[in-house]
Order: C-alpha cells, then sequence, then structure tokens
C-alpha cells in the first residue's frame, strides 16, 4: 500500500471527529519541510541549578559518566545473538552521554564518546551490518530494534563533531537493513515482536538520516514502512489514532504472553514510532502524520497517565488512570516515562502548546526523579504508586537493564526543554534557577538568569541581559494547576494571567530588566474511585505527595479524613523533613505527614514503604 492509498483512506477512518487543524494542507496532499515553533536550547548554553540541576549533575556523574562504554560495544563484536537486546544499551548510554558532554563541556568525556564511536564503527561488517545478531538470525527479535538505536547514536555524534566517518557508517548500516528489509523482501511488520512496532520504530532515525543525506531512497524506505501499518495484520497506528478507541484497546490482549508478536498495546514501542512518524511529518508536512501523533498523544494522556506523569503495567497500556488506586503489576515502566516525555517534547517543539511542557514538568518532577536513586547512579525498572521501590534485573548478561541505560535521556531532556527558543524569542517551559545564553533572531546574544528554589516555593526571579536594548516577546509558562498568579516586570505588575497558557510580555527589554513570577503552590485535593471506595490524593505545584513510614506514622494505609472535593485546596504546613526527603507536609483534619513522591521510598529499603493515594472515611 502506498503513502497516498494510506492517506485516501484517512478521511472515512477519522469521520467528523477529525477535526482540521490551522495550517492543514488541503486533502492532505504533500505541503513542505515543517519548521519547529520552539527549538531546543544549545546544552553547550545552558547551566542549571536548584533541584532540576543536581539531579542532573548527579545523574551525569554517577550513572553516565561511569559507564564502562567498552563493555556496551563488546556484543557488536561478537554477534551470536538469537533473541535478546543488548545493543540497545550503547545507542541509549550515547545518547545520554552527547548531551551530557554538550551540557558539561567536559573534554574527556568526549574523547571518550569518540573513542567508543570508533570501537563500534570497526565491528561493522563488509556488507555494513552493526549488530550483535548471528547471521543466520538477522530481523530476529530485537535485532532492528538495536539498529535502531546504533544510527541514532552515530547520528548524534555527528551532529556534535560534523564527522564524515560517523555518517558513512550510518548510510551503510541503513542500506544494509534496505536490502533485507522493504518491498520484494521482509515485511516490517512481521520482523521481531509487537506487532512490528519495535522494528518500524525504525523509522525515527531512518527520517533523520535522510535529512542530513538528502538521500531519497531513505525517504521512500520511511514511507513504505508507515505504509506496511495499515496493513491488515499491521499496528494500525495511524488508522486506530482517529477512533475513539483508547490506546489500551486497540487490539486483544494476548491470552498467554504479552511478549509477543501479537500485542498491540506495547507501550514504549508504540510511542516510539509515534516519534519517528513526527520526523516524518517536518519533512513531508503531510498533516495525517501530526495528527495522528497529536490524538494518541491525548488518549495516552486521559487514559493511561497517572498523578505521577507516567503510566503503564507490565510495560503496556491497560486502561490504567482509572485503575491508579489499584495496586498494578510492574508499574510505570522508566522507559516508559522516558518516552512519554520525549513524545511531549516533540509536540511541544511543532506546536508550542504549553500543555505538553504541564505534561513534561509533571512527569519529571515525580515519575522520573522518583525512578533515580538518591546519588543519581540508577533508575528502578518500575516505580509503583505504593509500596517499595526496587531496581530490576540486569538483562541480557549485561551490568545494567533497559531502564538504566534510558532514564539519564529523561534527565538530559530537562535542560534542552527548560527554555526554549521561537523565531520571536524565549520561552519558559520548566522554572529552575540557572544561566542561558541565547541568541535573538536579530543576532542579538541575550543571557538569561534566573533566581528560586523552585519547587520548595513558587518564586522565580528572571534577570534578562540583552546586549542592547531590544523589542522581544517573552513567553512564561503559566502551569494549569496555577489557578493564581502574580506576574511583574521591574515591579510593575502585568495584567490577569490565565493558567495552562503562556503569558507573553512584549516590549523593549533592556539589560537587568526583572520579570517576578509567582505561581500558586497551595495544596489540590485530587479525588478517585475503586469502585464504590473513594479515594484522595495530594499536590503540591507540579509535585505528587506521599506517604512514608519515615515520617513517623505507622500505618500509611488507614483511612483519612479532611479532604474536600477534587480541585478544592487544602491546607498545607512544612514540617521539618527527616534526611534523605526534599520536603515534607502535614495536611488534614487527622494531619496526615506527607513528603514528594520523588522523595517517598527513596531508602530502596521496605523502612520507606510509601503511598500515595489515601482512602477516605465515612
Amino acid at each position: 500500500m502506498t503513502r497516498r492509498q494510506v492517506l485516501a483512506l484517512l478521511p472515512a477512518v477519522a469521520g467528523s471527529s477529525c477535526a482540521r487543524q490551522e495550517n492543514s494542507t488541503p486533502d492532505n496532499q504533500p505541503g513542505h519541510r515543517v519548521a519547529d515553533v520552539l527549538a531546543p536550547t544549545n546544552l553547550e548554553h545552558v547551566q542549571l541549578g536548584g533541584y532540576l540541576g543536581r539531579k542532573i549533575d548527579l545523574c551525569v556523574r554517577n550513572r553516565v559518566f561511569a559507564q564502562n562504554w567498552d563493555k556496551l560495544v563488546a556484543p557488536f563484536r561478537q554477534r551470536a545473538e538469537t533473541a535478546c537486546w543488548q545493543t540497545e544499551f550503547w545507542g541509549k548510554w550515547f545518547l545520554s552521554a552527547a548531551a551530557a558532554c554538550e551540557y558539561s563541556r567536559d573534554a574527556q568525556e568526549r574523547a571518550h564518546l569518540g573513542d567508543s564511536v570508533q570501537s563500534l564503527i570497526a565491528t561493522q561488517t563488509a556488507d555494513g551490518y552493526i549488530g550483535n545478531y548471528a547471521d543466520g538470525s538477522h530481523l530476529k527479535s530485537w535485532d532492528i530494534w538495536g539498529r535502531k538505536y546504533t544510527l541514532l547514536g552515530l547520528l548524534a555524534w555527528c551532529d556534535m563533531t560534523g564527522d564524515a566517518a560517523a555518517l558513512a557508517s550510518a548510510r551503510r548500516l541503513a542500506g544494509h537493513l534496505m536490502t533485507e528489509v522493504g518491498p520484494g523482501a521482509a515485511d516490517i511488520i512481521r520482523c521481531g515482536l509487537f506487532r512490528g512496532m519495535a522494528a518500524s520504530s525504525v523509522l525515527e532515525p531512518i527520517v533523520l538520516l535522510h535529512r542530513r543525506t538528502g538521500d531519497e531512497r531513505l525517504l521512500r524506505f520511511a514511507e513504505w514502512i508507515v505504509s506496511r501499518w495499515s496493513a491488515p495484520d499491521g499496528p494500525q497506528l495511524i488508522e486506530k489514532a482517529f477512533t475513539a478507541v483508547p490506546v489500551g484497546e486497540r487490539f486483544p490482549r494476548p491470552k498467554k504472553n504479552w511478549f509477543s508478536w501479537e500485542n498491540g498495546e506495547k507501550a514504549y514501542e508504540m510511542m516510539s514510532c509515534y516519534a519517528g512518524l513526527l520526523e516524518l511529518y517536518r519533512e513531508t508536512g503531510f498533516v495525517t502524520y501530526r495528527d495522528a501523533a497529536m490524538r494518541t498523544q491525548a488518549s495516552i494522556l486521559s487514559t493511561e497517565i497517572n498523578v505521577a506523569g507516567s503510566g503503564s503495567s507490565e510495560e503496556c497500556w491497560y486502561g490504567g488512570k482509572a485503575r491508579q488506586t489499584q495496586p498494578a503489576k510492574n508499574p510505570m515502566e522508566t522507559c516508559v516515562t522516558v518516552t512519554w516525555m520525549h513524545l511531549c517534547a516533540h509536540l511541544l517543539r511543532l506546536t508550542g502548546d504549553p500543555r505538553y511542557a504541564d505534561a513534561i514538568e509533571t512527569t519529571a518532577y515525580n515519575a522520573l526523579a522518583g525512578a533515580m536513586t538518591p546519588d543519581g547512579s540508577g533508575f528502578a525498572k518500575y516505580s509503583p504508586l505504593e509500596g517499595i521501590r526496587e531496581f530490576g534485573e540486569k538483562q541480557c548478561g549485561m551490568e545494567l537493564n533497559c531502564c538504566e541505560a534510558n532514564g539519564p535521556r529523561g534527565i538530559m531532556l530537562l535542560p534542552q526543554v527548560a527554555v526554549m527558543k521561537s523565531a520571536e524569542g524565549p520561552a519558559f517551559n520548566l522554572y529552575s534557577e540557572g544561566a542561558w545564553d541565547l541568541r535573538l533572531s536579530s543576532g542579538t546574544p541575550l543571557r538569561i538568569e534566573t533566581k528560586t528554589d523552585y519547587p520548595l516555593s513558587g518564586l522565580v526571579d528572571i534577570t534578562l541581559l540583552p546586549t542592547r536594548p531590544e523589542s522581544f516577546p517573552v513567553r512564561l509558562r503559566i502551569p494549569a494547576w496555577s489557578a493564581q498568579t502574580s506576574l511583574s516586570v521591574n515591579g510593575s505588575k502585568i495584567g490577569e494571567v490565565q493558567p495552562g497558557t503562556y503569558a507573553t510580555i512584549e516590549r523593549r527589554w533592556k539589560p537587568g530588566d526583572r520579570v517576578r513570577l509567582q505561581l500558586d503552590l497551595r495544596g489540590r485535593v485530587l479525588r478517585a474511585a475503586d469502585g464504590s471506595r473513594p479515594y484522595a490524593a495530594l499536590a503540591r505545584g507540579p509535585v505528587v505527595l506521599a506517604r512514608d513510614l519515615r515520617l513517623g506514622q505507622e500505618a500509611i494505609g488507614e483511612p483519612v479524613a479532611g479532604f474536600g472535593d477534587d480541585g478544592s485546596f487544602a491546607q498545607l504546613e512544612a514540617v521539618a523533613p527527616p534526611p534523605g526527603i526534599a520536603m515534607a507536609f502535614s495536611a488534614g483534619a487527622g494531619q496526615v505527614r506527607l513528603c514528594d513522591y520523588a522523595s517517598a521510598g527513596n531508602s530502596w529499603a521496605p523502612g520507606s514503604r510509601y503511598k500515595v493515594w489515601m482512602p477516605l472515611s465515612g
């Protein structure tokens, strides 16, 4: 099925529910390459402090730069695999390591990255293959999935250094893949697992490689991959996006083994495919690609994402938002958490819609920060909303698992999206102590400095330092939860601002002009039900709160009283947190003790058993 045939089917699939976006091209005809509304900050020109900055520094030092990269390259030399996924580890690690090198400007670690790339390229066979699968097992299980991460890593190095040898290696690797998979060769939806989603997520680096080389064969291959999704036994990633069926109900769950080809709800792989589809939208301008990803993100948000900003059970969508008060088996895989953040970041870049930044912030402060060990050296594989935190097993005979390799990618996304650049001026998405050196569209250098202890308090002071006075807009995200927000420039109050939008201040800025933002950190009551039993949880700004045995209340599962309706406000009184806890509060008539979700359980021992959802008495 060709791309045009796929698109011809979509109006009937979408029906009247497919609202036309304002910049849609008529009848889904090809447009042109699409530019992002917001661009990530160059990591060499940003440094975060405060809460997020400390998390980044710990992760970079104790997980990313502590990794022995040669052990990650070893499977590529052996090429004896028939089923496992060792070769994803190098690419995942390299993506976070490349970002960490730019962010830290560490020349020694940059040299180590170069050594790892050279060692990897040295494993490339004469026909172009880089992987760990035996000759007779190509295309099985995770082989193409591993090639995806290898391509992404090579392209990241090309972007850092302009290394022609790495780009040539990536082209040979992709060229070899196209001899094994494609029209007249293997069908990609029958390669590997999960209705071909794992294998066909190679779409992302194929499009990125086309963007860097202009090789039309790569674009045609990318379009063929998308066309195969629409096959009767394919994952139906475009068609099903335009239905009202939630992502957790797109296909029947396998009766015996979720780790199989039949499973069409595998969360990480599904979102990875949509990331590739958005890259293809950037190249082609086919709005159907963008809209399919946007609709799927909306379905995930409304049916799967819980209060901590993540979801999944056994790594699959399962209608988890409505079931989050119940214990789930293997919940909130960190790979799902990170990929959800990256999907939201793609859409934030493309649309400039602050709702996607809202989602990233919730995930960052809760699911992601909670999965990271206090010293940043590791990440949980699964993170429950109650219980204790546990490491996952080491995988594939390696010294780490998929989530330990992937967690740092979420951490290193934060400095890229905290302050982004539009064609007009800067856009603030995450509030943190830090400094940014940008350049306005006119070419004028602009330094931004922020002072804040957010999220401990909601006060953010921003100093703008253009090298000369200049007129441009500054956008500040007003979180959807901030019901009462104040904003001023040089002490003069700005008019009313609306939650869930960017407050845009357009003026002639002079060096030293100051913006002061005060966000609403009143405690918010969240309500849910498990059958007839009502539950409450509390959030403070972006931070979800939890009970923890270390706060001195033994029965953390006992019913509580004194909490209002969903969306109401609860009085929170700050209390001195015990060691290992960032912030603690007492709340409600019973003076229930609570701490931030990221701190809850972070002794990684039964002594810090924790619980987010509290049953209500009466």
